[in-house]
């Protein structure tokens, strides 16, 4: 998918697809590991980031920083599984997250793909209800908090 871009009051919005283990990639591994799991007393172990080879990695840039990622894992029904979403402290708030998760819905439908699930943060729920994600099934716990699996069929 190409990339996009937009002009915004902030300046210059840039969403694109980037390569595994890439300068970029390692990036937003760190931005992961500060927004995600060092909150938390977490680390990543290195054989998880290995499993993310096969996965779509979307980074957003604003002003060429870099302001957010996640991460679109295939899976057998023809469905991505949205994971690893974080916005740097600085810019949450001001639609990056919107943006990305838009962005990976037009990625889905030109690429075959007729579902996005996730399992989502207890704090993130209104955040996708807001963007007509659905609440499937009971509370659970995943990395010490919880999180609820939510999903969004695509048009």
């Amino acid at each position: 998918m190409k990339p996009f871009t937009s002009q915004s009051s902030k300046g210059t919005l840039l969403i694109k697809c980037i390569k595994h283990n890439s300068a970029e990639y390692k990036d937003t591994v760190a931005l992961r590991d500060v927004v995600l799991r060092k909150p938390l007393g977490l680390d990543f172990d290195p054989s998880d980031l290995d499993k993310e080879s096969n996965s779509i990695h979307v980074a957003c840039y604003l002003n060429d920083a870099l302001a957010g990622c996640l991460i679109l894992q295939p899976d057998d029904q023809r469905g991505l599984k949205m994971r690893q979403v974080a916005v740097s402290p600085e810019c949450q708030g001001t639609g990056i997250g919107k943006a990305m998760v838009r962005y990976s819905e037009q990625y889905a439908r030109e690429n075959g793909y007729n579902k996005i699930h996730m399992h989502a943060r207890d704090t993130a729920v209104p955040f996708y209800v807001g963007l007509g994600y659905s609440i499937e099934g009971e509370p659970f716990e995943e990395v010490t908090i919880p999180h609820r699996h939510m999903f969004k069929v695509l048009v």
